[in-house]
């Protein structure tokens, strides 16, 4: 079938927007119409050229949500017509890793996946006789994908796709981390940098997760304001005058989780540093740059404190995604207000340019 896609044809330049050929599903694959897909960071990251193991040419994008339209043989946990979640960390529930509550990182198809392949080595997508590869096994931004079973998670059809589409990635990333990685306990205090859409997931999994205290840490009053309003009981302006004021409000100890979502290392030293003596957990939930490293002084790790990376919050996505969109259903996240604009496909490059300037928390494209 023909499809319209965004094609990463060449790093650091915009997508180009045009039609391409998209095969339909094989064995234990699923043909998805998409509805809706979020404009995410990693997706950026990526065009730019920072992303040592990013390729072209390639359809971008992960955070998105549609309707199943056709299914491979041996296909069972999905049929058309069902709501599902795009899932760039899939969940076979048969590996190593699947099988362990100690991680979320499937490794079925994760060798094929890096290579922009589908599980069998090859690609759904191509340009005449040219093949193009898909990202993080996804390619949601896209009026239709071809994806594996196990990266689909199937959600309550009364969520609106453009809403559910956020727990493809960015909203899950930060409650995840707060729920699944650090598992906060309730009564404590927690410390996030960055207001992002993965920040605000944090502060939203903290709040639910019952802390006392919940700091947000930005450099911009609108976000900061919006952290607030989503469970935040103080806000501080970002910049390396916080880490004393984080101490001084915690009695010189720490907090007793901090959650890195910026991506800058400076930061993830700061969140290091300010959590809790004895036995604070700092979780890294951002990108760093191509080359770039975290220097962590010896004596702060001797003192008790603890660091944890976190991909995807720690989610398991078949199990999880759902949970979390049901969530959403109860009123216990308000995940419509982290909409800030809808797009079109066509629109792309513009979500990446209110990206840049941090306009907004996140893009949302609109398939027709």
């Amino acid at each position: 079938m023909r499809i319209r896609a965004a094609v990463l044809e060449e790093f650091g330049q915009p997508l180009v927007v045009q039609d391409v050929d998209l095969a339909g599903p094989k064995a234990g694959e699923v043909l998805v119409k998409l509805v809706a897909c979020g404009v995410c960071h990693t997706d950026m990251y990526t065009a730019s050229g920072a992303d040592p193991s990013g390729y072209a040419p390639a359809v971008l994008g992960h955070e998105g949500a549609g309707v199943v339209e056709a299914i491979g043989v041996g296909v069972t946990s999905v049929k058309p017509g069902d709501h599902v979640v795009t899932l760039f960390s899939p969940q076979c529930r048969e590996c190593v890793h699947c099988v362990s509550p100690k991680t979320n990182l499937c490794m079925a198809i994760r060798a094929e996946q890096n290579l922009g392949h589908l599980p069998d080595g090859t690609t759904r997508l191509s340009r005449g006789d040219e093949p193009i590869r898909h990202f993080m096994g996804t390619s949601t931004f896209a009026e239709a994908t071809v994806m594996p079973e196990i990266a689909l998670a199937k959600v309550n059809p009364e969520a609106p796709l453009e809403v559910a589409a956020l727990f493809a990635c960015g909203l899950t990333t930060g409650l995840g981390a707060a729920m699944y990685t650090a598992k906060l306990e309730q009564g404590s205090t927690a410390v996030v940098f960055g207001a992002g859409m993965v920040g605000l997931g944090a502060v939203v999994g903290a709040r639910i997760q019952g802390a006392e205290r919940i700091v947000c840490v930005d450099m911009s009053d609108e976000r900061l304001e919006l952290a607030r309003q989503h469970g935040a009981t103080h806000v501080m302006k970002g910049g390396p005058e916080a880490t004393a004021a984080i101490l001084e409000m915690t009695d010189g100890f720490g907090a007793d989780y901090t959650f890195e979502c910026t991506g800058l290392v400076s930061v993830m030293q700061q969140a290091v540093e300010t959590a809790r003596m004895g036995w604070g957990l700092c979780t890294v939930c951002g990108v760093a740059g191509k080359g770039e490293t975290l220097d962590v002084i010896p004596r702060w790790l001797i003192q008790g404190r603890r660091v944890a990376g976190s991909s995807f919050g720690g989610a398991k996505g078949r199990d999880n995604v759902p949970e979390l969109v049901q969530r959403y259903l109860d009123g216990d996240i308000d995940a419509e207000a982290f909409i800030s604009h809808r797009i079109t496909l066509d629109e792309v490059n513009k979500g990446f340019d209110l990206m840049h300037h941090q306009d907004g928390i996140r893009s949302v494209i609109q398939f027709s």
